[in-house]
């Protein structure tokens, strides 16, 4: 008789239903019909976008923040702020999500350059960063995979030695921590998304944060059509985009951010912490590496590590398929390493860089081996809404593994 719900079991999680995302009650519905009924959608001054930053600002101990449209044009305003020009490179790692990459070519003509990743983290390894740096190398985009950080502890050496910029690709990791501090305004820029699937969202929208003064100037700049703070109507001082946050997704992040600090990103750590516990005394499905530096962990994804040898040799998409047979959501992440999207084929690259740019990278032709081996055999991701259920729901996930790893011949 079938054990496993694939072959036509029970399933071991069938009541395990994710909570409705995004989250909203009264607070949210009377914070936007206000901003509605002022008819001020549009960020000027003293608005509802304004008390966000500083709110924001406040929480993650920046002097600055500037609130934006979306994730991917913060990371355009990183790099804009930063100076980053055509042909310069910045180093990026090569697992995460396509904005990391495609802003630096997009918004700058900047030549992205892909990095392996620490396979215990997830996140750009520091030695095949420092061995990737170039007389052209420019910036860093440090991304906090799945909201795990960064290792601050050697990459904040590397690029004060070298002279780079950090930028912190933070749209995975509201509410993470390194050594107490929220990852954000640790490196020399950051920026965070509030897309619909993020843990903290507007629907859309995004935000910069920085201790620079100067940075902040010109992020201000650039986010506002070429305007001076402080300088209102038809006066433009640079050639720029627009980048701003509406009034009604300002009310909605303002109230949304009280509900985010003060429960959810607690309640994701401590089920996070008890979700990982439970998967490593089953062995072969390993959370991200514990480090006590890591004080914080805000999520977007849960990631597993799953080793097939501990599970009769089964291929990793065969597991995810019997996972979800068992009634537990995952995934593999984004599928592939960055540099093996059709997007940076020679044909679409050489459309948007310079040939001042030249020679940029052979992408179609370039293996990371740990980014691979993660991507294609390793990879399976819980979503963050998961972790917001109570512990037994959560033990779930915990308990389906193991039968699968129990009844692994059935595969």
């Amino acid at each position: 008789m079938a054990t496993l719900a694939i072959r036509g079991g029970p399933q071991a999680a069938s009541s395990l239903q994710l909570p409705p995302w995004p989250q909203f009650d009264v607070e949210e519905e009377g914070a936007v019909l206000t901003a509605l009924r002022s008819r001020r959608w549009c960020r000027l001054s003293g608005s509802e976008v304004e008390t966000f930053e500083r709110a924001f600002a406040e929480y993650h101990n920046s002097k600055h923040a500037i609130a934006v449209s979306n994730g991917t044009v913060a990371l355009e305003l990183a790099l804009l702020a930063c100076g980053i020009k055509p042909g310069d490179e910045v180093l990026v790692p090569a697992v995460t999500f396509i904005a990391s990459a495609s802003a630096i070519v997009t918004s700058v003509g900047a030549v992205p350059v892909f990095v392996d990743i620490d396979p215990q983290t997830v996140t750009i390894d520091p030695g095949a960063l420092e061995v990737a740096i170039t007389k052209r190398t420019r910036a860093v985009i440090a991304v906090h995979y799945g909201g795990y950080p960064v290792n601050f502890d050697q990459i904040l050496p590397i690029v004060k030695k070298h002279n780079l910029y950090l930028i912190e690709d933070c749209a995975h990791a509201q509410g993470t921590e390194w050594r107490g501090h929220k990852v954000g305004a640790i490196g020399d820029i950051g920026a965070f998304s509030f897309q619909e699937s993020k843990s903290f969202t507007a629907g859309e929208g995004g935000i910069v944060l920085t201790n620079n003064s100067d940075l902040a100037e010109q992020a201000r700049l650039y986010h506002n059509i070429g305007r001076v703070m402080g300088q209102p109507g038809y006066k433009h001082f640079a050639l720029a985009s627009n980048y701003r946050l509406s009034e009604l997704q300002g009310a909605l992040l303002r109230v949304q951010f009280e509900r985010f600090k003060e429960k959810h990103v607690r309640i994701k750590h401590e089920q996070g912490q008890f979700l990982a516990d439970s998967l490593c005394e089953i062995g072969g499905v390993e959370p991200l590496k514990k480090d006590n530096r890591v004080t914080q962990r805000g999520y977007y994804f849960f990631i597993i590590r799953y080793d097939k040898n501990a599970f009769g040799g089964v291929p990793r998409d065969r597991f995810v398929e019997a996972l979800r047979a068992e009634g537990v959501p995952c995934d593999i992440g984004y599928g592939v390493p960055l540099y093996k999207q059709p997007a940076f084929q020679e044909k679409e690259i050489s459309r948007w860089l310079p040939e001042s740019a030249k020679p940029w990278p052979d992408y179609e032709h370039l293996f990371l081996p740990a980014s691979e081996r993660f991507c294609f055999e390793e990879q399976v991701t819980l979503p963050h809404q998961l972790l917001l259920l109570e512990k037994s729901k959560v033990q779930m996930v915990a308990d389906a593994i193991l039968k699968i790893k129990t009844h692994c011949n059935e595969l």
